[in-house]
């Protein structure tokens, strides 16, 4: 499991989201993408995280991004989440099978655990790794710092 770094080309993947529709990361370029990974559905933490992503939907637009979240989860599951969380626009991918292929690729994957590390990963229109920031498990991303960075990166 190679270490993705700043600079380098974005891996490429196919997932379903919460209503079983295809996300494509190669279907972005031309678009910033923010992959906001979390450890599992149903948790205080990563619930606050995915809301966030939804109440930023506006900024995120204005700043030419998409925000996904990004778990091990089952898309049933990921979808009577969202709709738990009143999430509408914001898509939550599927990491589910082959388990956590997306982690793995972004070398974020916590094999001992089965679930990925809670990070968000920037990826530019060019689709090449702007940022990386892994987080402890139980805390919370701060928003605020990822709209600056998109916003320094305009």
């Amino acid at each position: 499991m190679e270490k993705l770094k700043k600079g380098d080309k974005a891996k490429n993947f196919a997932v379903p989201d919460q209503n079983n529709k295809e996300f494509k990361l190669s279907s972005f370029k031309g678009k910033k993408l923010l992959l906001s990974f979390h450890p599992l559905a149903w948790t205080s933490v990563c619930a606050d995280q995915m809301k966030s992503l939804e109440a930023n939907k506006k900024a995120f637009d204005s700043l030419n991004t998409v925000a996904v979240g990004v778990s091990v989860d089952t898309v049933p599951s990921k979808k009577a989440w969202a709709e738990s969380l009143s999430i509408k626009h914001t898509r939550l991918l599927s990491d589910f099978w082959p388990h956590g292929k997306v982690a793995k690729a972004y070398g974020l994957f916590l094999k001992e655990d089965g679930i990925s590390k809670r990070a968000n990963v920037i990826i530019d229109e060019n689709q090449k790794v702007a940022m990386i920031r892994i987080y402890r498990l139980g805390v919370l991303p701060d928003i605020k710092e990822i709209i600056d960075f998109l916003r320094k990166m305009s």
